[in-house]
């Protein structure tokens, strides 16, 4: 069993920054893609992005490309979401989400977050 813990979420101005964080506990991410879903009110969960633990490949969907990255730091058992140039439609709660031996999408998430708030005002 893994549990992720987010935090790092907040209220930031449109065109600032926020990075997220997830850390594991119970286990560590070994053989995990690790990435962030987003909910935004009155829309579908949407995937932002993940990493492979093991490779450190990363992949993105096109609204994360070019402006959000994804790291992890292998001692701290953490990944985190660098989100730059950040817009109003940025504006949701950001799941980390896990998949063992797997490439994250919408139907392949082993363990869950629970959710931190990003709010991005114009």
């Amino acid at each position: 069993q893994v549990q992720l813990v987010e935090s790092g979420g907040g209220l930031v101005q449109a065109g600032g920054s926020l990075r997220l964080s997830c850390a594991a506990s119970g286990r560590t991410f070994s053989n995990y893609d690790v990435g962030w879903f987003r909910l935004a009110p009155g829309k579908e969960r949407e995937f932002v992005g993940a990493i492979s633990w093991s490779t450190g490949y990363t992949y993105f969907a096109d609204s994360a490309k070019g402006r959000f990255t994804i790291s992890r730091d292998n001692a701290k058992n953490t990944v985190y979401l660098q989100m730059n140039r950040l817009k109003p439609e940025d504006t949701a709660v950001y799941y980390c989400a896990a998949r063992y031996r797997g490439v994250i999408t919408t139907q392949g998430v082993d363990y869950w977050g629970q959710g931190t708030q990003v709010t991005v005002s114009s």
